[in-house]
């Protein structure tokens, strides 16, 4: 491999990653830029640079593991969410662009209250997306965030440091059980669990890959959908909503919880695809 170029490595790599992703190119590009340290641009602005022999064996290093379709995310230890750039490990979730809709729904509500101090909570904030990607919006917000998992909450509190967005507090815990007695919200948010176990697709993709208490819950998927809507009626202030993304199967029933536990103006909203994917009451 004397004399390897960044122009081959690349269409050398894309040929070893064709029969295990259907984004070989780009993964071979992503992988490649982080192994180097640069970026994306770099290998189209240098394409005859010819690599060291250390940097060849850390990029084979990474389709080694992209090979057996471990998350590119996982593997160069970031993700893009709301423009914001996050540190993702296995012990967080990784950020989706579905996900999106949980913010720009509660921008949308609150467009009105930009420059106020409204509070709201991310409960199962993971790398903390939701949270940070709703402080950096709107930084007079008071902005609080959940996990149960110390590691996860740890992952978060460095993205928030790395953005600048020291204004989010953290709390370990159970979903609203995590937060102080007292506190009331005008917006209680989350993407939890809703996965039932033996859904064939827990072996697929990267859901293979990420932690199971991330992305499973018992009772058909619903457990711990039931479990924050219970509990949230605790901590909204008057007329305060809860925001919950869920399944695309999972609407209905989403909806007859909300409605069985007094909840009104109970609506579901759709992702790109068109499929549902965030229900929304007010308590």
């Amino acid at each position: 491999m004397n004399a390897l170029t960044i122009a081959i490595a690349l269409q050398e790599a894309k040929q070893q990653l064709l029969s295990s992703s259907d984004t070989a190119e780009l993964d071979a590009e992503v992988l490649l830029a982080h192994a180097l340290q640069v970026a994306r641009s770099y290998l189209f602005a240098y394409p005859e640079r010819v690599l060291t022999s250390d940097e060849i064996i850390i990029f084979q290093e990474y389709l080694e593991q992209r090979k057996i379709k471990t998350p590119i995310a996982y593997i160069t230890g970031h993700q893009e969410f709301w423009s914001l750039d996050f540190i993702v490990t296995s012990d967080t979730l990784i950020p989706r662009a579905d996900t999106e809709l949980l913010v720009e729904l509660v921008l949308q509500f609150h467009a009105a209250d930009k420059d106020k101090k409204i509070s709201i909570v991310d409960l199962g904030t993971g790398s903390g997306a939701i949270a940070l990607a709703l402080a950096h919006e709107c930084p007079h917000w008071e902005v609080h965030a959940t996990d149960w998992s110390v590691n996860a909450l740890e992952i978060a509190k460095q993205n928030a440091k790395r953005l600048h967005l020291s204004q989010v507090i953290f709390h370990q815990g159970s979903w609203c059980k995590a937060l102080p007695s007292e506190k009331k919200f005008d917006v209680i948010v989350s993407n939890p669990p809703y996965i039932a176990s033996d859904d064939p697709d827990l072996q697929c993709g990267i859901l293979k890959y990420e932690p199971a208490s991330a992305i499973i819950s018992s009772l058909n998927g619903l457990q711990d959908v039931l479990d924050i809507i219970t509990q949230a009626k605790r901590y909204l202030k008057p007329q305060g909503k809860l925001l919950i993304e869920h399944g695309f199967q999972q609407g209905a029933e989403i909806r007859r919880i909300f409605s069985n536990l007094g909840y009104s103006n109970i609506n579901t909203y759709q992702d790109l695809a068109g499929l549902d994917r965030v229900t929304v009451g007010t308590y």
